[in-house]
Order: structure tokens, then sequence, then C-alpha cells
């Protein structure tokens, strides 16, 4: 199968341990899938299974399992199996006493087996014998038998529509619904002895989720995540982390998310949840009366949410409910659901993955301001002038404020050294000797008298991560250094900081903390915090508990004043439609600094084949161990470093693809870089091989006639023995569009050599006869 767009490139495994020469280097082509494509696979005839939704899915192997479901008029319990490889539908093959037709129901693989909990059963068509089950059953893979866990001792309510996952060798069940009401507890049993197996409540602490029914679960790094379902009037879109090792649930929070960075999904029920690599999948279900069929991504890491947009030769699924999802591989395959006018689908998709190593830039710049090391400022805070080491590019680069106080302070410092070096040179001429000036530049020194230190390192950390931790909850003091940072981000003008502190404020606000928020926010003038504060009080819910309290005792005269009088007369709510300026992002600011924003401010020059390139010693130590390394041990006296990749030197478009990629994570590049680039992140010691993952499947998409002369001469310089021939075998096969290519003419004479010889190659026997008939 031929793919023009972006391709799967296949992980590459990071050995830190490699030679820095690399002698060669081997992409291993092979055959790829596009990279977000859905493609509809053969749907399920009507004489292998019926069409369904409220099934399960589970993968094993090479293969599909699905089971049981409701067709519309019945429930069902027939196993289903669909390879693919071949994509092909078959009935898996069956002995022994299946569990009773059934919906709702829970389906896991343990070992060679598939586990089946619980679930509706009954006659729906007659509306009789409806019941919820708390059985278990086991069905082998290797032989198709069905066996029933007779299992002694307390049992789960009876539910259906609940969660369930294998962690541990333990099958864990969570929340459901019993037929009465939805349920949020927790039960486990091991799956490792049959005979000795019993079921076992879990004691769950923390922030546990609200009790709900249809929903999905997931496991990634070692957590359980519960995202949204039906909770009744409590419903929400509110994603949630279990730790099975402390049992302790934890609401994710979505307050870092600012306006115009993508949103969580919308609340809903009956959707899909996968885990793959470090991320999570939803896709479907009912949110609000529609059945959208977006793709939602949740990075476990970066705690964010983006919506997936499928390649463009996608063969896109309608949106959908009760449908099952399992991950085979790189791949999720959807199977089935309930789509428009409740009509039940027999159809099966499959979306390919792409699984690039993380970004680390912000990770990289944070260990940096950790780290403390090749610090070039020193900032002298407060009345008690206390001290915070810092680095003058990062700085400059996201605070234009800052950027003016460090100006305005190198000048002063550029006086002083001025004026001693002219008294010293005075000196000298009176004692007839001579002095020279050190090359080393002392710590530059920063006097800001308006913030003080705590704060001021929150705002720090922000410059160089892009985030503030977030307040613990229920602790007044966190809240309140948060308000000193927002006091300061207005100082500074950082209007992203602004809006984060705001909305980490706003979610921290409760009953126990709103009266000591408010009056800090009045204290500090920070109108929109002490408003919220004041609306918070106001509320129906609230006044009579807040009133109440030791704290509003305590409060000052003015403010009781101002909250009974907001609780007699509320005042008019005013809606702005003025947008919310959400500032800059570290990767905007750090390419305007790339970009001559940073020119001012260069310490290192990097030599390309004697080609100068100014740069900033604190981001090349941040990004690269190599330079680390270097600056650390064996700083260069003329502060000049030359550029190579082993013994072999980059084209200079290449070498500025690798600056961007240090100094804000781009990855985008011209295909003949790529080759220059594939064993940059072994030289120069990069977090991880993300540029390198990138590198290679911008290869193995982009090589076109148009540019396979200069990759071709690119991997000819790398040694890319496989590209070449990768290149050599386009050639012979395109030459006539080619040969037309005005590069061909400038090609060395060896390359030539290269190309007439697959040429010579690639000519059949038949075809020399013919051309020695014309001759």
């Amino acid at each position: 199968m031929e793919c023009k767009s972006t391709k799967v490139a296949p992980s590459v495994d990071f050995d830190h341990s490699c030679s820095d020469s690399v002698e060669y280097l081997t992409l291993n082509f092979g055959p790829f899938e596009t990279v977000h494509r859905w493609r509809r696979l053969p749907p399920c005839d009507e004489f292998v299974g019926a069409r369904r939704s409220k099934h399960t899915v589970v993968a094993y192997r090479d293969a599909i399992y699905v089971f049981g479901g409701d067709n519309g008029k019945n429930m069902l319990n027939d196993l289903l199996r669909f390879d693919v490889k071949d994509c092909s539908w078959c009935r898996a093959f069956t002995t022994g006493t299946p569990p009773a037709p059934r919906y709702h129901h829970s389906a896991v693989v343990y070992g060679s087996s598939m586990f089946v909990f619980g679930g509706y059963t009954g006659d729906i068509y007659s509306n009789s014998n409806l019941k919820n089950k708390n059985d278990l059953f086991e069905y082998k893979f290797a032989t198709g038998q069905w066996t029933e866990w007779k299992v002694e001792g307390s049992l789960p309510v009876a539910r259906s529509a609940h969660g369930a996952t294998v962690y541990s060798d333990k099958l864990w069940i969570f929340a459901g619904y019993d037929g009465n009401a939805r349920l949020n507890d927790m039960w486990t049993i091991s799956l490792q002895d049959r005979e000795h197996a019993c079921w076992e409540e879990i004691e769950q602490s923390g922030e546990i989720p609200p009790s709900c029914c249809n929903f999905p679960v997931a496991v990634c790094r070692d957590k359980m995540f519960v995202f949204s379902g039906q909770s009744g009037a409590k419903i929400t879109n509110n994603l949630f982390q279990f730790e099975f090792n402390g049992h302790m649930w934890t609401r994710i929070p979505t307050e870092h998310l600012l306006r115009g960075s993508p949103p969580p999904p919308q609340r809903r029920y009956g959707h899909t949840m996968v885990a793959f690599d470090r991320h999570l999948y939803v896709f479907g279900g009912a949110a609000d009366n529609t059945l959208p069929n977006e793709l939602h991504c949740y990075d476990v890491d970066s705690q964010s949410w983006e919506v997936i947009h499928p390649s463009q030769d996608s063969e896109m699924l309608s949106g959908r409910l009760f449908h099952a999802a399992a991950v085979i591989q790189d791949a999720m395959y959807i199977f089935g659901g309930t789509v428009d006018n409740n009509v039940r689908s027999g159809e099966m998709y499959r979306f390919q993955f792409s699984c690039y190593p993380k970004c680390t830039l912000h990770e990289d710049y944070g260990k940096l301001w950790e780290n403390r090391q090749f610090c070039d400022v020193e900032f002298i805070l407060g009345e008690r002038e206390e001290r915070v080491l810092g680095h003058i590019a990062i700085v400059t680069a996201r605070c234009q404020w800052l950027r003016k106080k460090i100006l305005q302070a190198r000048e002063r410092q550029r006086q002083r050294t001025k004026q001693d070096s002219s008294e010293e040179s005075d000196e000298g001429a009176t004692r007839g000797g001579t002095h020279k000036l050190s090359g080393r530049q002392p710590m530059l020194e920063v006097s800001i008298r308006e913030a003080e230190a705590q704060p001021f390192e929150v705002l720090m950390q922000f410059l160089y991560t892009d985030k503030i931790q977030y307040p613990r909850r229920g602790h007044v003091q966190d809240v309140l250094l948060i308000m000193d940072v927002y006091k300061l981000a207005l100082s500074f003008k950082l209007s992203r900081l602004e809006q984060l502190c705001v909305q980490y404020i706003e979610a921290s606000v409760d009953l126990q903390n709103v009266l000591s928020v408010c009056e800090n926010a009045n204290k500090l003038q920070l109108d929109q915090l002490k408003e919220h504060c004041l609306n918070f009080v106001v509320k129906e819910s609230h006044f009579n508990q807040v009133i109440m309290t030791r704290e509003f005792e305590r409060l000052s005269t003015p403010l009781i004043v101002e909250i009974v009088r907001r609780k007699q007369q509320p005042p008019p709510r005013l809606y702005s439609d003025q947008p919310v300026d959400i500032g800059t992002s570290l990767v905007q600011d750090m390419k305007a600094y790339l970009e001559g924003g940073g020119l001012d401010f260069c310490d290192i020059i990097l030599l390309l084949d004697g080609h100068p390139r100014p740069a900033h010693k604190a981001i090349l130590a941040a990004r690269s161990s190599y330079f680390e390394a270097m600056f650390r041990s064996f700083m260069p006296e003329d502060g000049q470093v030359n550029i190579s990749i082993g013994e072999m030197v980059p084209s200079k478009q290449a070498f500025e693809s690798m600056v961007r990629y240090i100094y804000y994570g781009d990855v985008n590049m011209p295909p003949e870089d790529s080759l220059y680039l594939f064993a940059a992140p072994y030289y120069y010691g990069f977090s991880n091989n993300r540029l390198q993952a990138y590198c290679k499947q911008n290869l193995e998409m982009n090589v076109t006639v148009e540019n396979v002369l200069q990759i071709l001469e690119a991997a000819d310089k790398t040694q890319a023995l496989d590209m070449k021939k990768h290149c050599l075998h386009i050639i012979v096969h395109q030459f006539i569009k080619v040969s037309k290519l005005p590069n061909l003419r400038s090609l060395s004479q060896l390359l030539l050599l290269d190309i007439i010889e697959s040429l010579a190659t690639h000519i059949s026997d038949k075809q020399c006869a013919e051309m020695g008939s014309d001759i």
C-alpha cells in the first residue's frame, strides 16, 4: 500500500552508548500506514453476527473479539472474531456454557483468557426477567472453553454499565448502575488462582468521582483514568486518576488550560477511551444530545488535551455511542455502536496512532532553572535584598519588563567597567606599568525592590516552563502566594501568567478560604479576584455557611458592609466582547528570540565551516548534554565552537534546522536536512530521540522526484546507504523526469557513475537486445 502523506515512524531505540562517529545509517524502510488515518475495514456480515451496541471488544494477539450487546430487539451472547491481518470475520470457536445474553457488561484480557463480568440480562423484547448480574466468566482463547467462576464470600452488588480493567494480576471493577441507583464503589479479585479467588472491596480515598455509569476506564503510567459518564445532575467533563498502590483518587485540574488552548472534550456518556503510549484517546458518546465524531487526545505527561485532526485520506466514521474500542500494536479498532436514529452498526474502523517521543523543551529549560548552572544574572529582591539567580537568555526572551531592567543594569556595569579601566590605565601610566583586563564578565546584578523572593521564584519557574505549581487543595497560604505572583505578573506585564494565576485562584476558592482570599485581594487591589470572591460568598448555597464562621467576625468592617450590600442588591452582570489577551507561549517567545530578538544577548559563536552563528550558552546547555559538558569543563577561550556531527559537517540549512529544534523544539525541515540530523541526537546528547524519529518519518514520506537528487547527495555524504539505494531506485524508475532536473548536471562524477551503474543493472537483457538492434 502506498501512502503519500505522513507515515508512522517506527520507534528508534535511543542508545547512549552509540559511537559519536556513525559509520552508516540504517533506516529500515518498509510498508507504512498514514499517521492519524481512519480506515474503514470490512463490516461484520449479518450471517456471522448481528449489528450491535452496548457490547464489549478485547484484543488478543492479532484479533479482536466481540462479545454480547444488543441488536435493537434482543440481547446477544455470541462471540465474534475479527482477524486484523486478514481483515476477515468469523464466529469464534466456543465450548461449554457461555454467559447468558447481556449488554453493558465488561470484558478484559488476562494471560490467555478473556474475563466477562456483570451486565444486564433478560428479554428486552417482552420486557421480562430484566436484571443486573455480578457473575464472572472466563473464556480461554486456546481451547474456546467458557467457565463460570463460582466465588465464595462477599460479592460486589450486581451491576451494569460499570468500568473494568486489569492491573497487577487482578480484575478491578468500579461504579456502574445497580438497577436503582448509580454506584461509585470499587472491588477487586485476583485472576491468578481460580480455586482461592475472592472479591475484596477497596477503601478509596481522595477526590473520588461521583457515582456514575456508562463511562470508560483506561490504564496508563500505572494509573487508572476515568472520564465523564452519566452522573445525573453532577455530570461533568472531569478526568480522574486512581493510584493503584495507595487507592487514592485525584481530579486532574484543567485550570492550567488557558483560553485559546484546546479544552477538554464536552461532558458525555457511552464513549470509549483507550491508552496508547503516554496518551488517552476519547471517541464518540452522547454529548448534550449530539453524537460528536472528533477524536480527543490527552497527554498524561503534559496534562493537556488536543483534538486529533484526521489525515486527508481518512475514511471517517460517524458519531456514535455504546460502541467499543481496543488497541492492537499501534492502532485502535472501533466496532459497532448506536448511530443516528437509534440504528445499530456492524462497522469496523481502524485508527493509526502516531508514537513520536514527547517534546522535552519545557522539561529541559525547567532543569536549567532547578540546577542553576551557567547563571549570569542575580536578582536582588525586596527590602531584605534576597538574591535569586537566573539566565539572561531565558529571562530576556520571555519578559520585556525584566529585559529592560537587565539592559539598564548592563549599561551601568559597562560604565563602571569603563571607569575602572580608565582609572587603572592612569595608575599604570603613572607607575609606568600596563594592565590587561580579564575577558570574564562579572555576574550581572539587577535590583527589583517591588518583588519578594518567594513569588518571584514562582514567576521565574513560569518563565522557564510555561507552568506554575498548582496550589495544594485547602492550603490558604498556597493561594495567597499565587495572589502575590499575580500581582507581579500585572506589574511585569506577563499576560499569560496573569491568566494562569486567575484561573488557579478562582478554582481554589472554597468555603474555608474565600474570606482570606477576598481580604488579600482587597489589600493587593486585585479587583477581578475580589469580585469573584464576593460573588462566591453571596451565592444562596454559600452565604449562611460563610457568615457563621469566625473568619467573618474578624473581617474588616468595609468588607462586611460590601458583602451585605452585595447580598441585598447584586450588581448587574457585565459581559465583555473584548478578546482576552493570553500572551505568548514559551515556544513563541524562544522562536522570536532566535529570529533576532536575542541578538543583543548572544554569548557564544557557533562556527559552521568558518561561518559564525551567534547563540546563547544557557539555551544550548539546557538542551544538549554535549554543550553542557563543554561549557562546564573546557569552555573555549575565544568563545567559538566548531559544529559537526561526528566526522560530518552538516549543510547550513540542516544546521539552522537543528538550531530551531534546540531553541523551540521545531521539527519541520526539508527531507534532505533530516539525513544530516539523523545522528544529531546521539552526538549532541538531546534528552530523547524525538528529532531522530521525525527525521526518519520525514524521509519516509517526502522523497520525491523533485528533491531526490538533493537527498541522494545528502545520503552519500552521511553514508546513509539504504537511503542512497532508495534514491537510486527512484531515479532509475523515474529517469525521464529526473534527467530534466537542472541539479543533475551539478552532481559529482562519482554519483553520476552510481546512477549509470544503477541504470545498467535495471535494464533487462531484452531491452539491451532491442537497443542493440536500433544501433
